[in-house]
């Protein structure tokens, strides 16, 4: 099997991964509900996971690291939690429907919201964002990285849009976090979600916040938290308020160790192997009839995703790739339908390729073969 959907979930994950998810689930307590040595070491697990990915991204309070089930929940902590009647937000069109369908839903609650257009490969430019800012904007959601066509954004040049307007500025790494550099302090995000699934190698089921010191964001869910029992009021600390009910230790074991994974081999690095794949794949498939590559592949502002048309249904051409050369790919509009418009692939869809650390330039060259056998064929 030839795994190209790294984009959705990360496969292979390293073996230091494997080995502390079994430890903590041999371990099996929960932290902060006990005195004893077990729930003590699922305390630290969480503490030093904080801790890890606060140096990943840079972030000065690890305690305002929010441990999530995934990337849209913490997306929907955050909108739902901050944003009230009255309030604008503005995004763009290449979000994610874990974005954009919370912003429609709030608009029942007298919350409105615009968007600013990318361009046609899909990047969204900083003067654009500043004439799109208004004195009423409260926040402003932004991308890091398309999940449709790899097209990365410029986070400090957006950021200091954001902070020269008083806007709290967000970004959603979904597809960058764990393979490109996301400093939070000299960015000026104020709120950063991302999954641990995908880029950070952990389990599915795995995800985290941060929100910036002095924010007010309302809790999604209030319950347990294993601190101020004798209170029936959500606690304010962090990480506390917002952390409510057992966590997953396992696969923040799991996170924890593919955070590390990540500090020892480098973000950046990781991001070049993998675009070096995608550059690859993309000059081989751009030579064969009917193809046509969305974006801007080759460009150094582009993360490894690569998002293919052809003559043929995407949706009948993945399938063939997999049954008959065992190619794992992900066709269709991938839950971003707005990116897809942007781009001009929305009545089609695309096949999107996103291979990982885990993969060869070996791979690549099947998978061009693979391709062009297929569209030969069907």
């Amino acid at each position: 099997m030839i795994y190209l959907d790294n984009a959705a979930t990360t496969f292979r994950k390293p073996e230091c991964v494997k080995k502390a998810v079994i430890r903590a689930m041999e371990n099996c307590a929960s932290p902060g509900r006990g005195g004893y040595h077990p729930s003590s070491l699922a305390s630290d697990t969480l503490y030093r996971a904080r801790e890890a990915l606060a140096l990943l991204f840079n972030i000065n309070t690890p305690e305002n690291i929010i441990f999530t089930s995934n990337a849209t929940t913490a997306i929907n902590i955050a909108l739902k939690g901050l944003l009230k009647s009255g309030d604008h937000a503005l995004t763009t069109s290449m979000e994610h429907n874990s974005v954009l369908r919370p912003l429609e839903s709030l608009k029942r609650k007298n919350v409105s919201f615009s968007t600013v257009k990318a361009d046609s490969s899909g990047f969204i430019h900083p003067e654009d964002v500043a004439e799109s800012l208004t004195p009423g904007t409260k926040l402003l959601c932004l991308i890091h990285s398309s999940n449709v066509c790899g097209s990365k954004n410029d986070l400090k040049a957006i950021g200091r849009e954001a902070k020269k307007r008083g806007v709290i500025f967000m970004v959603d790494a979904s597809q960058s976090a764990g393979s490109s550099d996301i400093d939070a302090e000299r960015s000026g995000i104020d709120i950063l979600a991302f999954p641990g699934h995908k880029g950070l190698f952990g389990l599915q089921g795995s995800g985290g916040l941060y929100i910036r010191k002095g924010l007010d964001i309302a809790p999604l869910i209030e319950g347990g938290t294993g601190s101020m029992s004798e209170s029936l009021l959500q606690p304010d600390i962090l990480p506390d308020r917002f952390e409510s009910g057992t966590p997953a230790v396992p696969a923040i074991a799991g996170l924890l160790a593919g955070t590390k994974f990540i500090l020892k081999a480098g973000a950046e690095e990781i991001g070049r192997y993998e675009r070096h794949l995608m550059t690859s794949l993309a000059e081989d498939l751009s030579v064969i009839k009917g193809v046509e590559l969305k974006g801007l592949p080759f460009s150094e502002d582009c993360s490894a995703v690569l998002s293919i048309v052809t003559p043929v249904d995407c949706i009948a051409l993945s399938d063939k790739l997999y049954k008959h050369y065992g190619i794992c790919v992900r066709a269709g509009l991938h839950c971003s339908p707005a990116a897809h418009r942007t781009l001009g692939t929305f009545e089609s869809g695309t096949v999107r390729f996103s291979p990982g650390i885990f993969n060869s330039k070996e791979d690549m060259k099947k998978t061009a073969l693979a391709v062009s056998r297929c569209l030969k064929e069907i």
